[in-house]
């Protein structure tokens, strides 16, 4: 019987990293969740997760995205594309959320990656919301409310018409 051995270094891209598997040399379905909040770190903010002539605290992506978290100061590190109407600020801040979530020090405190995608959809959710609130709601007086239709009908005097939750108000404006 022949016996083999199988050592293993840690490996991986600097900068996504689990620290526990740094620590532990042990992989986990957490190990994933964790680079995956840094990939949704580094999508939101256009920068790749390390870079290393910034100050210390700035250095690490995955160190000062839950930074920028905490203070309520994401928005002044995301990518400058997104800033003004590009975002809602309910979806920045859930997404914010579940970016630092992913990256948790400890493994325990990771969501698992179908709580990511649950929690990714939800904050699609939000700003969809917001751009058909944004859209629409805001332009709609009441006095301009002409029918409610349930459902899938939609029978409209107007091109304008906003939907929510499977009630569709029709705007009358253009009279």
């Amino acid at each position: 019987m022949s016996q083999t051995h199988v050592s293993t270094v840690v490996k991986g891209s600097f900068g996504y990293l689990d620290p526990e598997y740094y620590r532990r040399q042990q992989l986990t379905d957490k190990s994933d969740v964790y680079s995956f909040g840094v990939v949704l770190f580094e999508t939101l903010c256009a920068r790749p997760p390390v870079i290393q002539n910034l100050p210390k605290k700035q250095v690490s992506l995955a160190h000062w995205g839950p930074i920028c978290c905490q203070r309520g100061t994401l928005d002044q590190i995301i990518d400058p594309y997104l800033t003004g109407d590009q975002i809602a600020p309910e979806c920045l801040k859930k997404f914010g959320e579940i970016a630092e979530t992913c990256v948790s020090d400890k493994a325990i405190e990771r969501p698992t990656m179908s709580d990511v995608v649950w929690s990714l959809e939800f904050a699609l959710q939000l700003q969809e919301t917001a751009e058909k609130n944004n859209d629409g709601m805001k332009k709609v007086r009441k006095s301009e409310v002409k029918e409610v239709f349930t459902d899938d009908e939609i029978f409209s005097r107007s091109s304008k018409q906003v939907s929510t939750s499977g009630i569709t108000l029709s705007s009358n404006s253009d009279r």
